[in-house]
């Protein structure tokens, strides 16, 4: 997937627009297979849940997810929030 086609999800009241129907916890995209990155302060750090994905492989730091403004979905089908356990698991 190539990057600009990733959505921006800004953070609001500590949630994201995850789908126009579905208004989730910024908590949640760290365990979603669609979060790319974490944007905290103009900085992008990569999604936590990439760490278990074989091809963007990173490492497992803790973010302050209260600190996050936006998060990189990957999401181009309109899926919503898919938990990465159910993957791993």
């Amino acid at each position: 997937m190539v990057e600009k086609e990733y959505r921006i999800l800004e953070v609001s009241g500590g949630a994201v627009d995850c789908l126009p129907s579905a208004r989730e916890p910024v908590e949640k995209c760290r365990f979603c297979v669609f979060s790319r990155y974490f944007k905290i302060k103009g900085t992008e750090y990569p999604s936590p849940a990439l760490a278990f994905c074989v091809l963007h492989r990173q490492d497992s730091r803790e973010l302050d997810l209260k600190m996050v403004d936006a998060v990189t979905c990957a999401d181009r089908k309109g899926e919503g929030f898919r938990s990465m356990l159910n993957v791993i698991g």
